[in-house]
């Protein structure tokens, strides 16, 4: 029932900025849990960030800490994922997922197997 449709991607220098954006539709965003996924060539699936259903706070990878936020927008239908000071290793595709459990996921949120419906995926490349 419910769809996510992601855009934002692009190329960027290191040091840039993207915002990605996840709209939902067929149900309310408010009931899920929303998690950003990366996957490079060659290396598995990895947890980005992900923002709780009910107290909406939030959880990042290492990796991103201090450079990314993750943020929502329940009454339009979006999630987002801006992300600062590019480097080359966080070219991936960029995948937006959510989870439907009455409550938050909390440190769940950055496990793959946790989340029922996922978007199409959206290239993120930062090169010189």
């Amino acid at each position: 029932q419910l769809q996510l449709v992601e855009s934002g991607g692009g190329l960027v220098q290191p040091g840039g900025s993207l915002r990605l954006s996840c709209v939902a539709s067929g149900f309310p965003l408010d009931y899920y849990t929303i998690g950003w996924f990366r996957q490079a060539p060659g290396r598995a699936r990895e947890g980005v960030s992900s923002i709780n259903s009910d107290d909406y706070a939030t959880y990042y990878a290492d990796s991103v800490k201090g450079r990314f936020t993750v943020s929502r927008d329940n009454a339009n239908n979006t999630a987002y994922l801006q992300m600062n000071d590019l480097k080359p290793e966080d070219t991936a595709v960029y995948f937006c997922a959510a989870d439907d459990s009455v409550y938050g996921l909390g440190p769940r949120g950055l496990n793959e197997p946790e989340y029922d419906y996922w978007g199409q995926g959206t290239q993120v490349t930062v090169s010189s």
